[in-house]
């Protein structure tokens, strides 16, 4: 849709999603000059937590956007570190609109046979030093999932927050990607060079399609998929979502990510 024709040959050529995590190391290459799974939603924001300890950032909670309305903190950036608006960067298929229920916004994204990402970059839409807040954490749900998908196959993802470090030797932006996975169970770790996926959340658990909340030590998982401690501020969170191998529907529900200070419990 757009002149350069990224999008189209990153999301939409039939056949491209098995390749999709490859193709995005390029694509994230633009920003890049054992944690905890699902639990219940809304859990205390301070329980266990020191109360010396640095206030949690919100990244972005979708509360301060009218419904419907795309959420304009996020940007959709290309390989040359530009970025375009949300309507030159959308294609016929994808959905990004904040919803309310109860008072509350959150994200509503649909990908029918597309893929779609948007992104935060640290030192621009938020400010992140992993120092004084070692952890994310965010809540969605699942309503669709691609039927037939897998990370370690047909390669789509319903859900997807994706932190992005530095690069590795070859210049390859280093990633962890968190799934909502339509096919591994929770704990499945896979490697696509240095973008690593690690499935926190699946259709086999229970309770899909309510909202779960997930939340993971940044540090601990970089050290389990690289073997060394991560740099102190990561390059980016994008939301990603795609359903373009298997030609199927993905919707995923998203709100509250947020980055916390390290876990203490009382007296510690």
């Amino acid at each position: 849709m757009y002149a350069d024709m990224e999008r189209p040959a990153l999301c939409a050529v039939p056949g491209w999603g098995r390749r999709a995590p490859i193709l995005l190391l390029f694509v994230l290459a633009a920003l890049a000059l054992g944690g905890s799974t699902a639990v219940d939603a809304q859990p205390s924001a301070t329980a266990g937590a020191d109360q010396n300890a640095p206030s949690p950032i919100v990244v972005d909670d979708f509360d301060s956007y009218e419904a419907g309305t795309f959420p304009g903190q996020w940007v959709f950036v290309k390989r040359d570190k530009s970025t375009i608006p949300p309507e030159e960067a959308s294609e016929p298929g994808e959905t990004v609109e904040v919803k309310t229920s109860g008072g509350n916004g959150y994200l509503r994204v649909v990908t029918e046979n597309e893929a779609l990402r948007y992104t935060q970059r640290n030192g621009r839409e938020f400010d992140w030093n992993l120092k004084t807040h070692p952890r994310i954490s965010w809540r969605w749900r699942a309503i669709d999932l691609p039927e037939g998908a897998s990370e370690r196959g047909e390669n789509d993802t319903g859900g997807a927050i994706y932190v992005t470090f530095g690069s590795d030797w070859l210049g390859r932006p280093k990633s962890i990607k968190y799934t909502y996975s339509s096919a591994l169970p929770v704990g499945s770790v896979v490697s696509f060079g240095p973008l690593k996926v690690i499935v926190v959340d699946s259709a086999r658990e229970p309770r899909l399609g309510e909202w779960k909340q997930v939340m993971r030590d940044i540090p601990s998982d970089y050290r389990q998929v690289f073997g060394e401690a991560p740099p102190d501020r990561p390059l980016s969170i994008t939301f990603w979502s795609d359903s373009d191998t298997t030609g199927d529907r993905a919707e995923i529900h998203f709100d509250d990510i947020r980055l916390l200070p390290p876990f203490t419990r009382d007296g510690e």
